[in-house]
């Protein structure tokens, strides 16, 4: 049976991701299923790995992007007996989602409930495991404490604002005046994104108790200095790096560990998403049926930008890079 996958064939632009016919599909071996993929997502991890920016990544082109997925088993190998054929499943894959079909070892994937939707499923895989283990893993953050997060309109801060607002915590966001109203519905304070530090100061108070900067480069000073003493600054991205915008990601690094270590500075982290499973892979599975329950009860509702064939991978990304969408971009592969 011949099925697609999109296979990015050399580092770089979008115009390297192809779509490609396999003749024969993939068969399951060991504890290994199956799954026929109905939904992934385009994030700006994504964008990382094609650029070959992504540093938890050693795998060369070619190979089939894609950093998360919802899907149904399709097919089960000989020594699997979690899961049975028709199951819905989701995990965070960071590459290989791109495609109709994947095989994946049982232990990793946590069931989809059958009250929840594949779009709204796919959203707290990624966007939201992110946020609520910075928050309440990493940072610790408290019930009258207050954030700031920047690029807040996207499927990440979308998600952090809404966990904010379930724990009780008051929360500023950064982002483009386009998304300033999605930023105030989601009960956040919106502020320009090219805030200096005096102005994220001046909004949140007297500054906040965390900063999430997934921009990294000059950006990781003013958020800085945008912390009350104590406060804790959590970098999880290098997007101006990435974007020839300004700042290294090696160089972020080392501030950051210098950072640490100067006295009455307050405390940094870098969060990775891929080294927190690596390291807790409990966690993983813990926090993602946490949020599908959060999901179910409707305390958190993704914010989804648009639902996107796969055959449109390469405008996604673009519209990633561009900073144009407002919420989770879809790649629906397939219907249940």
């Amino acid at each position: 049976m011949a099925w697609k996958r999109i296979v990015l064939t050399e580092f770089g632009g979008s115009e390297n991701l192809k779509l490609e016919t396999e003749e024969t599909l993939p068969e399951p071996e060991g504890t290994e299923v199956r799954i026929r993929i109905l939904v992934t997502s385009a994030a700006f991890t994504d964008v990382m790995i094609r650029k070959g920016r992504y540093p938890d990544l050693k795998e060369k082109p070619p190979f089939t992007p894609g950093y998360d997925l919802v899907g149904v088993v399709d097919a089960t190998g000989p020594k699997a007996k979690r899961f049975v054929r028709g199951d819905r499943v989701a995990d965070l894959t960071t590459t290989g989602a791109y495609a109709e079909y994947i095989c994946l070892p049982e232990d990793r994937l946590t069931p989809v409930p059958d009250t929840v939707s594949d779009v709204d499923a796919l959203g707290m895989i990624l966007s939201a495991v992110t946020p609520y283990q910075m928050l309440h893993r990493v940072a610790k953050a408290q019930a009258g404490q207050s954030i700031l997060i920047h690029g807040a309109g996207g499927a990440v801060g979308t998600a952090m604002l809404q966990l904010a607002r379930y724990a009780g915590i008051t929360a500023f966001g950064t982002d483009v005046a386009a998304k300033h109203d999605l930023i105030r519905s989601l009960g956040a304070t919106p502020v320009a994104a090219d805030a200096d530090e005096a102005t994220l100061r001046s909004v949140s108070g007297g500054g906040v108790d965390v900063v999430f900067d997934p921009l990294g480069g000059e950006s990781l000073s003013r958020s800085l200095h945008a912390l009350k003493p104590g406060g804790m600054l959590v970098a999880f991205g290098f997007h101006n790096a990435v974007l020839g915008r300004g700042g290294s990601i090696p160089m972020d690094f080392v501030k950051l560990t210098l950072w640490n270590w100067l006295p009455n500075r307050p405390s940094t982290a870098f969060y990775s998403i891929g080294a927190m499973r690596r390291k807790h892979p409990d966690w993983f599975r813990e926090d993602l049926s946490q949020l599908f329950e959060l999901l179910a009860e409707r305390r958190i509702d993704p914010v989804v930008a648009e639902v996107l064939p796969l055959d449109d991978v390469r405008r996604a990304h673009e519209m990633i890079e561009a900073g144009e969408a407002r919420g989770k971009l879809i790649l629906r592969i397939a219907e249940q």
